[in-house]
């Protein structure tokens, strides 16, 4: 019996014993017992008995309620069998309930079963991590096989575990809650970027799942593309801006990634030839050299290729402009299914593109007719969702990974796509992923939209005072500091910070997350000393409750050592850093990304105190572990080489900072745009040193100057430049070059 059921039955077991002694009076006189001692007191219990069972009673009702509450959401929103109840893993028989794509046919094979499985060299790797619990998350491209795989994989090990399958983030609470009161269960999450970020799986949510007690397990699939979206960091030295990005990272480091290749190896080949009795199998084996088996099963080429010859004159451009529409709102970070209206009013802008009318285009209906047909059984372009109701669809994700693969993480969708999906939007889930991507990509006018829309529907659907609806207005803030906004910024975090502590308590991760926010803006403000007090007493409750070596607390040392470079403490700063990083080297790794953070802010305190041998050495090898790691063109690593380039300028190594410093911003202007504050933030950078090594007249300079502040207020509001901000960064440059080439307009701000 599971604790809560037993909860139950107690609350149960003590209004049945309640009623019982609240009879004792009448009992009582029945016999003829008339002593007033024993009457007086046999009438007080039952007055006292009264009010417990109607206390009782009523927690007995809200447990029942509770219960019932989660039954029925689990029943809407998870797979069930046909009686409603749970399926056991045993229970399922067809891998494409549970995410597996539905397989091409060909004449001969049985189109109501699935694909002989042809095992995969991680298989033993995932069973055994099975075998042991915890959370497995496999790892590849689309149709790599990771749902097959997976499901194989838990048929064999685990065949009498409850399956519980969420459809989507709106049950996932439930699951959750239904995952934990079982001894044996598998929670089932296809497609992770659907359940993590906003509202989504918390670390906190895998601990209680995995916790003492029963064998209960985990197991995801996430694309590589959207894994390298989901974690994909901001060109900022920020460290509140990793913080609102640390749920995700921290779900996704509670789990074992195994990764699965989409190309298949000799030894798997092998195995398919074994099976080449499916004839499916054997067709696929023919193109071996080209695509994976999963992936040619899944009619991923047959689609692409359909998709790109539908532009060509009288073929299908308008079907394939609606795909198009539809793959770049999933890559604004949209992961529900998409409404037919949406679609409608933005497939029109990429048919212009194209050519419009000299492409012949088909009907709105035929194009709609085009796009959700499945092609030899398997999927189609746009997938009608089922039970949706509205005619929403959702996109085969083999072609949004070609899209993200080819242009990168932080490749940026148009401003029209966002704005559009804003204006359709109706789960506050997806405007907060519209958002943080946003927010990640530097398009903060963007984000900040997004956040506004996001808050009003959690208001709207969740309450004001919701868990997630706080979390969402700590995000604002965070956006309102980036766009300069920062006593904007500043209030909302006190707004924010008084109900969590009303709501949630002084030591919820949430209430400590944005107390990190407010530190971090106080120094942005030029309050150090505010800054720092508050660092301390975020760092005492972190310290106590989560421990000394979490990475919430070891994110928060690192941040105070920082205000304690700006207040010109230096040997604090650097004994701080070092002590960090000797814990994070051994907790998290030399490789790990806090880690390569503690080293980055190292170098800078090293480059204050004049040690610039320390610090050029520093920066180089972080540099050089990101550009193996992150690759060459990783905000981080241009952060890296920015960083290594100042050291250069400062030990007057002129033409070796200029040429990187070249590099950085010709790469930021290609991956990022020619508006990113950190494109901006290189500009002024190398106009500097262009200027001190002679290369540019004063003319020169100040025009360069002024593009760039008309630019900056351009991306982050006119009202930018007239608040105080922090030394580092876009805000700093534009308010500097408000104060040297509008001096006049300066100093009247000042004096109002």
């Amino acid at each position: 019996m599971t604790s809560g059921r037993w909860q139950e039955h107690r609350l149960l077991l003590a209004v049945i014993l309640l009623a019982a002694a609240g009879a004792v009076s009448g009992v009582l006189i029945s016999f003829k017992v008339t002593h007033p001692w024993v009457i007086g007191g046999a009438a007080v219990a039952v007055a006292v008995v009264t009010v417990l069972s109607g206390l009782i009673q009523e927690r007995y009702k809200r447990t029942v309620a509770r219960r019932e509450e989660v039954a029925f959401k689990l029943q809407d929103g998870t797979l069930v069998l046909p009686s409603g109840l749970l399926p056991k893993v045993s229970d399922l028989k067809d891998p494409v309930r549970l995410g597996v794509h539905p397989s091409i046919s060909l004449p001969g094979s049985p189109t109501a079963e699935p694909p002989a499985y042809v095992p995969r060299d991680v298989d033993e790797e995932v069973r055994k991590r099975l075998a042991s619990g915890g959370f497995v998350l496999l790892v590849g491209d689309s149709t790599a096989g990771k749902s097959r795989t997976a499901y194989e994989a838990v048929r064999a090990t685990l065949p009498d575990h409850v399956l519980i399958a969420p459809h989507d983030r709106n049950a996932l609470l439930a699951a959750i809650e239904s995952c934990v009161r079982l001894k044996r269960s598998v929670l089932w999450l296809s497609d992770l970027e659907h359940y993590i970020g906003h509202g989504g799986l918390t670390r906190e949510h895998v601990g209680r799942i995995l916790g003492e007690g029963g064998h209960r397990v985990i197991v995801a699939t996430l694309r590589a593309a959207e894994r390298a979206r989901l974690t994909s960091t901001p060109a900022s030295p920020d460290s509140a801006v990793r913080a609102a990005g640390r749920e995700i990272q921290e779900a996704l480091e509670q789990a074992h990634p195994i990764y699965l290749l989409r190309m298949f190896s000799v030894a798997e080949l092998e195995r398919a030839q074994a099976r080449n009795w499916d004839s499916r199998i054997s067709s696929a084996l023919k193109r071996a050299d080209q695509y994976g088996i999963a992936e040619y099963l899944a009619s991923g080429p047959e689609l692409q290729r359909l998709l790109e010859d539908a532009w060509d004159i009288g073929v299908n451009p308008r079907g394939a402009a609606l795909v198009a529409a539809a793959i770049d709102c999933r890559r604004a970070g949209y992961t529900s299914s998409l409404a037919r209206p949406l679609l409608n009013d933005l497939h029109t802008a990429y048919l212009e593109e194209k050519g419009g009318q000299r492409l012949h285009p088909e009907s709105l209906e035929e194009a709609w007719s085009w796009a959700t047909r499945s092609r030899r059984a398997t999927t189609a372009l746009l997938s009608p969702v089922p039970d949706a109701g509205d005619g929403s669809v959702a996109v085969f994700d083999y072609l949004v990974d070609l899209k993200q693969q080819a242009d990168g993480p932080l490749a940026q969708v148009s401003d029209v796509v966002i704005r559009a999906v804003l204006a359709h939007v109706h789960n506050p889930d997806d405007a907060d992923q519209v958002a943080a991507t946003a927010y990640r990509q530097g398009r903060y006018q963007l984000a900040e939209q997004a956040r506004r829309t996001a808050l009003n529907l959690h208001n709207q659907i969740r309450g004001h005072d919701a868990p997630s609806t706080l979390i969402c207005r700590s995000n604002l803030a965070l956006v309102l500091n980036a766009l300069g906004r920062l006593e904007e910024s500043e209030a909302e975090y006190r707004a924010v910070l008084k109900i969590q502590r009303r709501v949630i308590g002084e030591e919820h991760p949430s209430t400590l997350t944005s107390r990190f926010g407010l530190a971090t803006l106080l120094r942005d403000l030029g309050r150090a000393d505010e800054a720092e007090a508050e660092h301390r007493a975020v760092l005492e409750i972190e310290r106590r409750v989560l421990g000394e070596e979490h990475p919430s607390t070891l994110d928060t040392r690192n941040q105070l050592a920082g205000v304690l470079h700006d207040l010109g403490r230096l040997a604090e700063a650097e004994a701080e850093h070092r002590a960090v990083l000797k814990i994070e080297r051994r907790v998290l790794g030399e490789e790990h990304p806090s880690t390569l953070d503690t080293r980055n802010n190292l170098g800078g305190v090293l480059t204050t105190l004049g040690r610039l041998d320390e610090a050029e050495a520093e920066h180089r090898e972080v540099l050089e572990i990101r550009r193996r790691l992150l690759g060459e063109e990783h905000p981080e690593t241009l952060l890296s080489r920015g960083n290594w380039a100042s050291v250069l300028f400062a030990l007057g190594r002129l033409p070796e900072a200029e040429a990187e410093d070249r590099e950085v911003l010709e790469i930021r202007r290609r991956v990022l745009g020619e508006e990113h504050p950190s494109t901006l933030s290189s500009r002024f950078g190398l106009v500097n040193l262009m200027h001190v090594r002679g290369g540019l007249s004063d003319a020169e300079v100040e025009a360069e100057y002024r593009t760039i502040l008309d630019i900056g207020r351009r991306v982050m509001g006119e009202r930018h430049t007239s608040t105080p901000t922090s030394d580092h960064g876009l805000a700093s440059i534009l308010r500097d070059l408000t104060r040297l080439i509008e001096p006049t307009a300066v100093r009247s701000a000042d004096e109002d």
